[in-house]
């Protein structure tokens, strides 16, 4: 398959039932999925899991993409659909462990965002996670879409299937929290 070919176009085929378009699309978002499915979950094998469940569902359901809209938004409601099932059927689901926030920690490192080794300036950003962690997953979920992977006001909304206005006030919300939060820390 040529490697040159559009999105778009891959997107045709994959409805198409073409399995090489298809897996293009993958490796094109398998990083994204991943960390957005990890921002979740708070677990490494549990967001690979459900990130790849996610593709597969997404690929027995192209017949009913619209190419018109984006992927990743459309991919994400499968994937979000798939995080509440397992967090149903998953009664050991625990929202704040220690691995899942330095998991989380270390994929944001990885993913670009390199930290200044200074240990007061980590202590903070450790602080600052655990803080965005203690979160409602509301503000939590739209914080980390839109701060960290940089999603815009609209294509959050549309992930998460709600008004725009509502991303606005329960980002300003958040941002809010967290600003209050840390504001005893840089005090100090």
């Amino acid at each position: 398959m040529n490697k040159n070919i559009s999105e778009q176009s891959l997107l045709e085929l994959s409805k198409d039932g073409d399995k090489d378009a298809f897996g293009m699309i993958v490796k094109i978002y398998m990083e994204r999925a991943y960390f957005s499915a990890l921002a979740l979950t708070h677990s490494e094998s549990d967001a690979l899991d459900l990130s790849q469940e996610a593709f597969v569902r997404a690929y027995k359901a192209m017949h009913s993409f619209k190419t018109e809209m984006k992927f990743f938004t459309w991919y994400y409601r499968i994937l979000k659909n798939l995080f509440l099932n397992w967090k149903r059927d998953n009664a050991k689901f625990v929202n704040n462990s220690n691995e899942a926030d330095e998991v989380l920690f270390e994929s944001i490192e990885d993913a670009g965002y390199r930290l200044d080794r200074d240990y007061e300036k980590k202590e903070l950003e450790k602080i600052l996670w655990d803080e965005i962690n203690s979160l409602d997953s509301q503000f939590r979920e739209i914080i980390i879409l839109k701060d960290f992977q940089n999603y815009s006001y609209q294509e959050i909304a549309e992930m998460l299937e709600i008004p725009l206005g509502t991303v606005m006030s329960r980002l300003y919300s958040a941002r809010k929290k967290l600003k209050d939060r840390m504001k005893v820390y840089y005090e100090q």
